[in-house]
């Protein structure tokens, strides 16, 4: 019954509207969201905007409380597919511009979560790739390329979230020196600390970052204040920043003055 649930709820969220797309992201910029107000901001009736939201509900993408609706309980990432479904449009072009960077014949370390498999996706053109990933669904996307290898680390899969994680991953990366280390994050706090949902993704991702050549972070605007709990890094330690958004002046500073270099691809949302 667990198993048919999940497949249920992702198939929710393969069907989801324009306008119930575009709810999921302003609940997960505000946090919540109340019935009234977005019955007016779309200008149809409170009983419209409750199937919405409980169709969203029924993904697990929001919860449902008094008047309105907010995220899922502080500490829980959204389903994968929930996640890859929101800011669509900035992380493919965060994923253009990565793939910007990249040339042909490289090998690169790819990292958990939705932006990542955007940006492995969009290296349509490279050829003679080797991808080391933790992502199935990067692994999926890079062995439908006729000239990439793909490496796998040994572990359990997260069904939900569509990854492996644990000690077997970080020793599998270690083993390794790539060219590119490629990951994003759950979020960024105000001092620009890396932040992520559990301590095992923070190590995935320090592993990546501490065994490679260039490291790059995939980030949409939404990840600024964005409440997970577990430290792991900072923003200026990274060699790359790609990000729909200008980053908070004093980040960007200290990241320029550490010699680290942004990409801005001003996708509006």
């Amino acid at each position: 019954m667990p198993g048919r649930k999940r497949q249920q709820d992702l198939g929710n969220m393969a069907s989801l509207s324009e306008r119930q797309r575009d709810i999921l992201g302003r609940v997960r910029a505000a946090g919540h969201a109340e019935i009234g107000a977005l019955a007016r901001l779309y200008d149809v009736s409170p009983q419209t905007i409750r199937r919405d939201v409980n169709a969203l509900c029924a993904a697990d993408a929001l919860r449902r409380v008094h008047g309105g609706v907010e995220l899922p309980r502080q500490g829980a990432n959204l389903h994968y597919a929930s996640r890859r479904s929101l800011n669509e449009g900035a992380k493919r072009a965060i994923a253009e511009a990565f793939a910007a960077l990249i040339p042909s014949g490289v090998s690169l370390a790819a990292s958990i979560g939705t932006t990542p498999s955007y940006a492995i996706q969009a290296l349509e053109g490279q050829r003679d790739l080797t991808i080391l990933t933790n992502n199935l669904n990067v692994a999926i996307c890079a062995c439908d390329r006729e000239s990439w290898q793909v490496q796998l680390p040994g572990g359990t899969v997260r069904p939900d979230d569509r990854d492996i994680l644990g000690p077997g991953v970080e020793a599998f990366f270690a083993r390794y020196q790539v060219d590119f280390g490629v990951f994003g994050v759950g979020g960024v706090a105000e001092d620009g600390t890396l932040l992520d949902f559990t301590e095992e993704e923070v190590a995935a991702r320090r592993a990546i970052a501490g065994n490679c050549r260039r490291s790059v972070l995939l980030l949409d605007r939404t990840k600024f204040g964005r409440p997970a709990h577990v430290r792991g890094g900072h923003l200026t330690e990274v060699d790359h920043v790609i990000c729909d958004a200008p980053l908070p002046g004093a980040l960007a500073a200290a990241l320029a003055a550490r010699g680290g270099e942004m990409t801005i691809t001003g996708e509006a949302q």
